[in-house]
């Protein structure tokens, strides 16, 4: 029996004629590179090593455009902020041993974050492999068990034959709902070896669609719709998914108020009249979800920062909208609907009743007004006015990228992104050193929008050394750096925990360098601003061509811990 799609897999003749006359030279390497062409890819991110060079060899035979950063673990900060800007599986290509363990930090932020990373390691020769102490440079007993616990998915090759579907099944994993870090393994050997097989064309790496239950999504309509007091919380799943427009059109049906996740950032319109923004770190807000009848939560698994510090005690009946399966009733019992958000929210439009609810928006506008107050009452003007100035001066599309710093933790509660996944943290796995290099990854992924960094003089030493790579690629980053002489978070904790004299002698008081002098002497323009000039030279620095720093000295304060009231 024929059937019609056993033609469809019959090879055109010039496909024939491709794959019966390959081009001399070729490598296992370059079945990588030529995979990662026929999946799509334009950009791949890394840093050589002994064992990888297959693959770099093979980069300069193929159209991928090569992103090289100093430190892997900075490599991986660029390629997950150049996943998330474009949705598309950011290649990330490091050596073995060491380079391979120096990204995990990065990965475990891209898993916390779900942003599609294809990370492509070398390993040593295939000789060497089988669990013994064979010598090699880089060697370890079992290089994959150091990423299972934190990418998505592990694939191991061993010979040529294996690369190009180990690679789609890779891909095809990164980027199915939950996107997120995957980790591939090559031998040394197998990337060097010349290879016999034709050039990889176009491997068929589809992500499957994680479709919402229907009985569960009439069950929450039904819910919604008779709900008296409804709220939503968008997560970042509502902006992985690219969902933000159905999550505004669900809430204004329904009449409910949105509060935004810090890495739901730009989930849900700052000034719309049901905003609640993102103070999730103020009583007041706790309180108001706490109150709801019916909490819809999409795309968060209400982790420590979006439960205030699991202080949240919902009286109502909660429905979890979640693509990691894990996270489902993972820390309050509820509706759990595996799915992708975005599919999930059509469903939800597609079978809730349209809601009327006067008091709704006023209630928001109260909530508000209180928050303002509270953090009206703790003189932090200055705090307040630099995220003034940042945003005046930031281009309403373009990314910010924030460090784990005072200011940044401002910025999750109290910046406006004006727009869907244009602000990024590493609030997900809290690594330090994430702002610049992942603004590098995104000014790759779009040159025509100036980005912004935003890090610690702490954070800042994490990826000094990437001023060459900003130099080298000419990438349209402006980086500020607040030099307040320290790790000022880690310092304000110790405060707290253990009196201020702790503070000040126990490892969070840093010498440092001039880092506008630091900067000149890459060949990138640095500049001493202050408060009062901050909105001026920012908006000078963003727009000039290329890199540049900016160095703000100033000790700044958090806004007390509403949790313990």
């Amino acid at each position: 029996m024929t059937h019609d799609h056993d033609l469809e897999l019959r090879p055109t003749a010039a496909q024939t004629k491709a794959a019966l006359n390959p081009p001399p030279g070729r490598t296992g390497g370059d079945l990588v590179v030529e995979t990662l062409s026929g999946l799509g890819a334009t950009t791949v991110f890394g840093l050589p090593g002994q064992h990888a060079l297959g693959m770099f060899d093979a980069l300069r035979r193929s159209s991928l455009r090569y992103i090289g950063l100093r430190v892997e673990n900075n490599a991986g900060f660029a390629a997950d902020a150049y996943g998330r800007i474009t949705g598309e599986a950011a290649p990330l290509l490091l050596s073995t041993g060491p380079g391979a363990l120096t990204s995990l930090a990065a990965l475990q932020e891209a898993a916390s974050a779900s942003a599609p990373v294809l990370a492509i390691s070398s390993q040593i020769p295939t000789a060497g492999l089988g669990g013994g102490r064979h010598g090699y440079l880089h060697e370890l007993p079992d290089q994959a068990a150091s990423f299972r616990g934190v990418v998505k998915s592990v694939h191991q090759v061993r010979t040529q034959s294996q690369i190009p579907s180990a690679i789609a099944e890779a891909w095809k994993s990164a980027l199915t709902a939950p996107h997120g870090p995957v980790w591939v393994e090559i031998p040394q050997d197998v990337l060097l070896a010349e290879t016999m097989l034709p050039v990889v064309t176009a491997p068929d790496a589809t992500p499957e669609e994680l479709v919402p239950r229907p009985e569960l999504t009439a069950l929450t309509a039904h819910l919604l719709s008779s709900a008296a007091r409804p709220a939503i919380i968008a997560g970042g799943g509502v902006v992985r998914a690219d969902a933000s427009r159905k999550l505004r059109q669900l809430a204004e049906r329904l009449q409910a108020p949105v509060v935004t996740t810090y890495g739901g950032k730009g989930a849900f319109p700052w000034t719309h009249p049901l905003s609640l923004q993102s103070w999730l770190e103020d009583r007041h807000t706790t309180d108001f979800l706490e109150d709801a009848d019916v909490l819809l939560v999409v795309g968060s698994g209400l982790g420590e920062l979006s439960s205030n510090y699991h202080t949240f005690k919902p009286r109502g009946r909660i429905i979890q909208i979640e693509a990691d399966l894990g996270k489902l009733e993972s820390n309050h019992p509820a509706l759990g609907i595996h799915a992708d958000a975005r599919l999930a929210l059509q469903a939800l439009l597609e079978t809730v009743e349209e809601r009327s609810d006067e008091t709704a928006r006023n209630r928001v506008g109260e909530l508000l007004t209180k928050v303002a107050d509270r953090i009206a009452a703790q003189e932090l003007t200055l705090e307040q006015s630099l995220l003034t100035s940042i945003r005046s001066a930031l281009p309403a599309d373009s990314p910010s990228f924030w460090d784990m710093t005072i200011l940044s933790y401002w910025a999750w509660s109290a910046f406006d992104p004006k727009a869907p996944n244009t602000m990024h943290s590493a609030q997900g796995a809290g690594g330090l050193g994430y702002a610049f290099p992942a603004a590098l990854g995104a000014a790759a992924a779009d040159p025509t929008r100036p980005v912004l960094a935003v890090s610690g003089d702490g954070g800042a030493l994490y990826s000094i050394a990437e001023l060459a790579t900003a130099k080298q690629y000419a990438l349209p980053v402006t980086w500020l750096i607040i030099d307040d002489g320290g790790y000022g978070i880690l310092r304000e904790y110790m405060t707290d925990a253990f009196g201020e004299a702790a503070a000040t002698t126990t490892a969070t008081e840093l010498t440092r360098p001039d880092y506008a002098a630091l900067a000149e002497s890459f060949g990138v323009p640095g500049v001493r601003t202050s408060p009062e000039t901050l909105e001026t030279d920012l908006t000078k620095a963003l727009s000039a061509p290329g890199p540049s720093v900016l160095v703000l000295p100033a000790v700044l304060r958090m806004f007390a811990p509403t949790h313990l009231d």
